[in-house]
């Protein structure tokens, strides 16, 4: 569509405008002098139990109709990360201490810059502005909460709370309808090529803008219109698209 003039912006959240990656890895540094010294650990064994648990949460797949939330589910990864490394000597009363410090450690560390509040403040001066994230339900709506980041945006939809995420087209067609607008008005911005610019793509966005913050190459089936190394650059695309 050229010369279409771009009515939307839809952002993705986590390493797209908050560095959850960073606040992650240091809230495991924190959970790791825990495990020091609580029972003495040396530091494979440490690092051996949080790889587990960053393993068993980057595979995860939660029911919320299983019966039980997404903390005692992750209390119980590091549990089990816990047993496999140091068995009797791990107790669910650690376990639930190593999860509620990763847990809070890694939300404090959660903000939006003042740089990106100043972009989000203009573009929404022009554009209806809506925040798509993936994610479980309580644990995003956390982060949200964490960062204040709704203000900034006309509406929040979080996969976790509708049947499909991204980057499924029905979650698309209810951001569009949300913002009451086509699929063709908007951009679609984020950092994962298997979602955020999939998905988009598959909508039939106006352009899919892929956040590559660590220099990655483009190299997956969909490719993205246009990439930068981080959202601020974003005015410049959307200076290309008028």
């Amino acid at each position: 569509m050229e010369g279409q003039t771009v009515k939307a912006i839809l952002f993705d959240l986590d390493n797209t405008l908050i560095e959850t990656s960073r606040a992650g890895a240091v809230a495991i540094q924190k959970t790791s002098e825990l495990l020091k010294s609580s029972l003495g650990l040396d530091d494979d064994t440490v690092s051996s139990i949080c790889d587990k648990f960053k393993l068993k949460l980057s595979q995860e797949s939660f029911d919320p109709s299983a019966g039980r939330s997404i903390d005692e589910v992750r209390t119980g990864h590091w549990e089990e990360s816990l047993q496999d490394a140091v068995g009797s000597r791990s107790t669910p009363s650690l376990a639930a201490q190593c999860y509620f410090l990763w847990k809070s450690s890694r939300l404090e560390l959660l903000n939006l810059s003042p740089e990106i509040c100043s972009l989000l403040k203009e573009l929404r001066r022009t554009h209806k502005l809506l925040l798509l994230t993936n994610g479980e339900a309580q644990t995003q709506r956390e982060k949200v909460e964490a960062t204040g980041c709704e203000e900034f945006f006309d509406a929040v939809v979080v996969g976790g709370e509708h049947a499909e995420q991204k980057p499924f087209l029905s979650i698309f067609t209810l951001c569009f309808r949300m913002l009451q607008v086509e699929a063709q008005d908007c951009v679609m911005v984020g950092d994962s090529l298997d979602t955020d610019i999939e998905g988009g793509v598959f909508a039939g966005v106006r352009a899919t803008v892929w956040i590559s913050s660590e220099g990655g190459a483009d190299d997956g089936a969909v490719k993205a219109d246009f990439t930068i190394p981080t959202v601020l650059e974003l005015p410049h695309i959307l200076q290309q698209l008028k």
